[in-house]
């Protein structure tokens, strides 16, 4: 009974929309709506969504991300085409994300779905963090396999969480939106501060430093795991687990068959693939080149942190703005302006910014901001479409089916990058063909837009045949992502393609 008191109060103090809004609103309100999930979802339920969106994966991906950029360039001493190639591979667990969500679909561990799979990645992603930073310099074969298993202990808590989320948006529907805010909010909100502080991290402990500091967050995962509510289940038919596992593949394979699903997938794979990477290169000279700006590395961390921001802003616009529009408008015009965003590394990389009297790390924050804005609005109409390709009862496995699709094609546009800057021979000393290489990248973002045939004509609401969309026989998956958020732009947002 009291129970059900706070939560119509918390309901109350957060829903009153009616009623003018102030200073103390903005204080107190989030409080309410905080207090009111928790009440309703249980607290560690709110707990699970902050630690794992926002400090694992927001605070955490950023600190991860400057601390590899600064490991392979310090430590490891790379080339900046090996630096592209291997940060594709360090990736690769993120493009098997399907497997780990049909794991914690279908196989409980002593009756659990989630809670073991939280405290097993926390333990993997606290021993890899801890390995590579405390050897003095580990063999860099080694050095790529912990960074994997440290994107494996990350992967898997994003999928485990994803599916927490989508159990509780099936039995409270009234808060889905909620908690889709939940996530996005605490995910950015963690972004910001890691890269924030992440150059300052850099400069105070070096890059191996930061890497003892994630095992922070890799601990607060395990954390999640022991003190999640989660009901257990008695008697599981173990048995049943492999025959699941294949009604599963059976029923993604029938549904990507289907012409209707398979040119859009086609399309998504191929707008990233040619897209290629090349920000190593660009991080080498803006580090190391005697031409270049030479920023510190707070500067780079403070850049990044404009990334984020930029990419923040992008999924508002769409949200407020743009969401309405026709999917092959959106996409020519989001596809076109990325490829004209990547012409202010040419310009910066020839010093014209110089000619104009703006400074490098003014220019450099402008353009970082400007194509995260539009690297987010050019992928967020890509999540509609994919969130409308799902089959029902295994929506969750087939939209991460079809992120891993997406992943794979950014591990393409990275490992093509690195060949493009080895062709070049763009090295840690030599730039003289960085321009070429940016002008060549520039030139295939634009090409997707021959490929836009691919995609349907109108609104993605519409565009699915209902005899195309038949519900599985025998599928019992849990959801793992229930709408569509945005706030994970392969692995996260602020990594430009």
């Amino acid at each position: 009974m009291v129970e059900e008191e706070n939560t119509e109060a918390c309901r109350k103090a957060v829903e009153e929309d009616d009623e003018p809004k102030g200073l103390c609103y903005c204080f107190w309100g989030p409080i309410y709506w905080f207090k009111m999930l928790a009440v309703e979802m249980h607290w560690s339920f709110v707990f699970g969504v902050v630690s794992i969106y926002g400090i694992n994966q927001g605070l955490g991906g950023a600190l991860a991300r400057i601390g590899t950029e600064y490991y392979m360039k310090d430590v490891q001493k790379v080339q900046p085409s090996e630096a592209q190639v291997f940060a594709g591979i360090t990736s690769i667990p993120w493009i098997i994300k399907p497997i780990w969500g049909l794991l914690t679909d279908v196989l409980p561990i002593m009756g659990y779905r989630r809670r073991p799979y939280f405290i097993l990645s926390g333990l993997l992603g606290v021993v890899s963090m801890l390995l590579i930073s405390l050897h003095s310099k580990l063999h860099l074969v080694f050095a790529l396999l912990v960074l994997t298993a440290g994107n494996t202990a990350v992967a898997v808590a994003d999928v485990t969480v994803d599916a927490c989320v989508a159990q509780n948006s099936i039995s409270h529907p009234s808060r889905a939106a909620d908690m889709q805010s939940l996530c996005a909010l605490s995910y950015s909100i963690g972004g910001l501060l890691g890269f924030s502080v992440s150059g300052v991290f850099i400069h105070l402990i070096g890059p191996k430093g930061v890497f003892g500091l994630l095992t922070l967050p890799a601990g607060l995962v395990s954390l999640v795991g022991f003190l999640l509510s989660e009901p257990q289940v008695s008697n599981f038919p173990y048995s049943e687990v492999n025959q699941k596992f294949l009604d599963a593949a059976k029923a993604m394979w029938t549904t990507l068959k289907s012409p209707d699903v398979w040119r859009p997938c086609l399309y998504m794979y191929l707008s990233f693939a040619v897209s290629l990477n090349i920000n190593e290169g660009l991080f080498y000279w803006y580090t190391e080149s005697k031409e270049g700006p030479f920023f510190s590395q707070e500067a780079v961390g403070y850049i990044f942190s404009m990334g984020a921001v930029g990419a923040l802003l992008g999924a508002i616009l769409y949200q407020n703005v743009l969401k309405e529009q026709h999917l092959r408008d959106m996409l020519f015009w989001t596809q076109l302006l990325f490829g004209l965003a990547g012409m202010l590394d040419l310009m910066l990389v020839q010093r014209m910014n110089l000619k104009f009297g703006i400074p490098d790390y003014i220019f450099v924050v402008i353009g970082e901001a400007v194509s995260q804005m539009i690297s987010r609005l050019k992928w967020m109409p890509l999540l509609v479409l994919s969130s409308k390709l799902c089959p029902s009862g295994i929506e969750g496995t087939f939209f991460a089916l079809l992120m891993s699709i997406d992943n794979t094609g950014v591990l393409s546009s990275s490992w093509g990058g690195g060949l493009l800057l080895h062709v070049l021979n763009v090295t840690r000393t030599k730039f003289d063909n960085l321009w070429l290489a940016i002008l060549i990248r520039n030139i295939l973002r634009v090409s997707p837009l021959c490929l836009l045939f691919l995609v349907p004509r109108g609104d993605p609401n519409s565009f699915m045949d209902e005899t195309e969309a038949r519900e599985p026989d025998n599928i019992e998956l849990v959801s793992l992502i229930n709408g569509v958020d945005g706030r994970k732009s392969i692995q996260e947002s602020f990594t430009s393609t």
